[in-house]
Formats: structure tokens, C-alpha cells, sequence
């Protein structure tokens, strides 16, 4: 089994929900018909460019914010401007938001980048909720449409909740597929879609508000202000993007000297950032781990000569500390405090005397200390028995050298790709 297959298993539950909320809408909908059928084909075309525009952010999460304003506008929709007594129910909402957003999904597959089901699961179930909460309290007449203020206030928490739902969906999802801790996962997510989900939200409500008054003019009118955020975020993206390449790029400077292998300071990054997302370190602190996986051998340059093999595990303490520090006031240089700390201390044993912790010894710095002597020991090698002997290695030093929930850690994502491997 790959661990796409893993992937895709674990969204399953979310996406069959999703096609029965989807299916039963759609059967609903055709029975009694749309009426106004302009405006649906409208908000869908809305959503529709949306979902072509979508766009990547930090973390590498993808987002089409114009597409989840549009679904969000129409599920809140409390009228339309020249249509009397217009009105949206959940099943039209689900229906045409789900439309709308296949259609935009089809340019994107054709092109080969995918349809995203899980987006789209999650999409259908905010649609479902802001418009169940907000929809019923018209149609029952518990809030006059006159009533701008509470109108206001009520498609204001029915967004609100319905990207809390997004939220905790998307953390669910993406804890079940990276192994990550549904707490850690939760945080990330708020912290990650605080910031452009407000704006989804504010251009949804302000769409739906204006619609009654502006008609078919709201949509671009509000739109376009979205979509320039859209694409100040997609600037930003593409600038720590290239930040993390040129980092990738100086960490192969080791490798070009002679100082360490090939590979082994991307291996030890990647290795590092999948044990820290497994021990619930906050995606945040995940960008600091992996910059300074990238970089903890930088103080090897001052070596007058090479190690052999570059491995860094045979040194005495004194010269991998004197490594570290080196390495440490390099990183410094660049303004990556928190990173150069983590570098400072990867050489520091888990247990400095036997039997005492260092409760000042970062969690990334015992990482790296770890995944580096792993890396030292098994190198490029796919060999299965290797890998475990690594392993065996580590955990005959947990008494001092290496912290032992580091290590458990690391032999059961060994023990995953070895199963994976056949």
C-alpha cells in the first residue's frame, strides 16, 4: 500500500458524506424546480472562476477564496434585486455551489492539476450550514428582511461558523492523512485561514447584503477587492517559496566541498519536519525545524579537512559542539534567530548527566539530533535491514545521547516505509 492510497483512504468517510448531502440536494432541487434560473447560473459562474483561480498557500494548502466567497454569498442570499420575494433554500445552495464549482474544476483537470475532492466535500458542507442557519430564519419570519441590522448580524455568525466548520474539517482531514494530533492539526488550521478566511467571509456577506439592492452588480463590485488579496496571498506564497529554495541551495554547499554527502541535508530536513509534524509541533515552528535541518552541518566549513563521509556521529562532544556553535553564528548572520538556536543545541545530549534532563533542549534540536545520526548511519541506502539496524543503534543510546520519544517516533515511520516498500 503507497501512502497515497493512505491518503485517499482516510478522506473516504468525508467525501461520501459530502456526495450524499450532494446527491439528495440535487434530487430535492430538480423536484420543485429553480425559479429565477439567471441568478443561480450567475453566483455558479461566479464560483466557477473561482475555482480556476485558485491559488496555493503557505503550508501548501490550496485555497480558491473567490469560489468559497461566491458559495458562501449565495447560501446567505436573502434576495435579489427585481425578483419580489426571491428565495434561496439549502438545497438550491448545495446544488448550484457544487455545480459552480465542478465546472471550474474541469479547466484545472484537463490540464492534469486535479480535481479536489476534499476542498469540494468541505465546500458542500459550509454551504450546507451557513445557508441552514441562516435561510430558515427568514423563510419562518423569525428575522424581517427589512431588518438590515439583524439580517446583518445573522449572516455574519452563520459565516463565522460556517469557516469554524471548514476549519475543523480541513484539521481532521489533514491529521488523519500526516499523522499529525487533531489539537496541533485544529490550531494550524485557525492560525493558517484566519487571515484570508476573514476576507472570504467579509466578501460573501457583503455580496449577499448588497445583492437585494445592486442585483448581478454585486458580484463583480465585491469580487474584485477579493481578488486582488487573492492575489497579494499567492505573492507572498511564492516569495517563502523561494526563500526555502535558496535555503535548499546554500544547504548544498557542504555537499559541493566535500564536507557531507550528497542528499543528506535534504534527507535530514525531510525526515526532521515528518518527526516534528508526528510529535505535534505547530506548523509554524515546522518552518524553523526544517530550515535548520537544512543548515546544521554549515559548521563543517570551517573543518580544515572533511570528515569522513561527512558523518558528524563519530566526532568526540567537544568538536560536534564546536560544529554546531560555527554553524549556528552562520545562520545567525541571516536573521533566523529561533533556526540558529536549534542549530546551537543539536549537539547537546538528551540527558547531559545521567538521569538529568535538559529542560531547556528545544524538541527540533533533539530531532535533528536523532534524524542526523540516523541519516549517518543508513545514508542513501533503501536497504530494509539497514534501516532497522540504524534503529537498534539509536535506541541502545536513549539512556543519555538521544531523547527516546524522538526515537520512537522515528522507528515507526521507518517501520511504515519499510511496510510501504513492498
Amino acid at each position: 500500500m503507497s501512502r497515497r492510497t493512505a491518503e485517499l483512504r482516510a478522506a473516504v468517510p468525508l467525501q461520501v458524506a459530502a456526495g450524499l448531502v450532494v446527491i439528495a440536494c440535487v434530487a430535492i432541487t430538480a423536484q420543485n424546480g429553480v425559479t429565477s434560473i439567471g441568478i443561480a447560473i450567475a453566483f455558479a459562474g461566479l464560483i466557477a472562476v473561482g475555482e480556476i483561480l485558485r491559488i496555493v498557500l503557505p503550508g501548501g494548502r490550496q485555497a480558491a477564496p473567490l469560489a468559497s466567497a461566491g458559495s458562501l454569498a449565495f447560501a446567505l442570499l436573502p434576495g435579489f434585486r427585481g425578483y419580489d420575494d426571491y428565495h434561496v433554500t439549502v438545497w438550491l445552495a448545495v446544488t448550484v455551489v457544487t455545480f459552480g464549482s465542478v465546472i471550474g474544476a474541469v479547466p484545472r483537470t484537463l490540464v492534469g492539476r486535479g480535481l479536489h475532492l476534499d476542498e469540494l466535500a468541505r465546500r458542500v458542507f459550509t454551504t450546507l450550514v451557513a445557508a441552514s442557519l441562516f435561510q430558515p430564519l427568514l423563510s419562518e419570519g423569525i428575522i424581517p428582511k427589512a431588518d438590515g441590522t439583524r439580517v446583518a448580524l445573522a449572516m455574519t455568525v452563520a459565516a463565522l461558523v460556517a469557516a469554524c466548520v471548514d476549519a475543523l474539517l480541513a484539521a481532521v482531514v489533514r491529521s488523519s492523512e500526516d499523522r499529525v494530533p487533531v489539537r496541533t492539526a485544529v490550531s494550524d488550521e485557525f492560525r493558517a485561514l484566519i487571515g484570508i478566511s476573514s476576507a472570504i467571509a467579509a466578501t460573501g456577506v457583503l455580496i449577499a447584503l448588497a445583492a437585494p439592492r445592486m442585483g448581478f452588480w454585486a458580484l463583480p463590485v465585491f469580487a474584485v477587492p477579493l481578488l486582488l488579496t487573492q492575489f497579494s496571498f499567492r505573492r507572498y506564497a511564492t516569495i517563502d517559496a523561494t526563500y526555502l529554495q535558496t535555503i535548499r541551495s546554500l544547504s548544498k554547499v557542504t555537499e559541493v566541498g566535500g564536507y557531507t554527502e550528497t542528499g543528506h541535508s535534504r534527507r535530514v530536513s525531510r525526515l526532521a519536519v515528518v518527526v516534528g509534524r508526528e510529535m505535534g509541533i505547530p506548523e509554524r515552528s515546522l518552518v524553523d525545524l526544517e530550515y535548520a535541518a537544512l543548515m546544521h552541518d554549515i559548521g563543517q566549513l570551517s573543518l580544515p579537512q572533511p570528515i569522513p563521509g561527512g558523518t558528524t556521529t563519530i566526532l568526540a562532544a567537544v568538536d560536534q559542539r564546536r560544529i554546531a556553535e560555527l554553524g549556528a553564528l552562520v545562520i545567525r548572520e541571516a536573521g533566523m534567530e529561533r533556526a540558529a538556536l536549534i542549530v546551537e543545541r543539536q549537539s547537546d545530549s538528551y540527558r547531559p548527566q545521567r538521569g538529568q534532563l535538559d529542560p531547556d533542549l528545544p524538541l527540533e534540536s533533539r530531532i535533528i539530533k536523532v534524524v542526523n545520526a540516523y541519516d549517518d548511519f543508513v545514508g542513501a541506502s533503501l536497504e530494509s535491514d539497514r534501516k532497522l539496524q540504524a534503529i537498534e543503534r539509536l535506541e541502545l543510546a536513549v539512556d543519555r545521547d538521544y531523547d527516546p520519544a524522538v526515537v520512537d517516533v522515528l522507528a515507526r515511520i521507518v517501520e511504515r516505509q519499510t511496510e510501504f516498500a513492498y
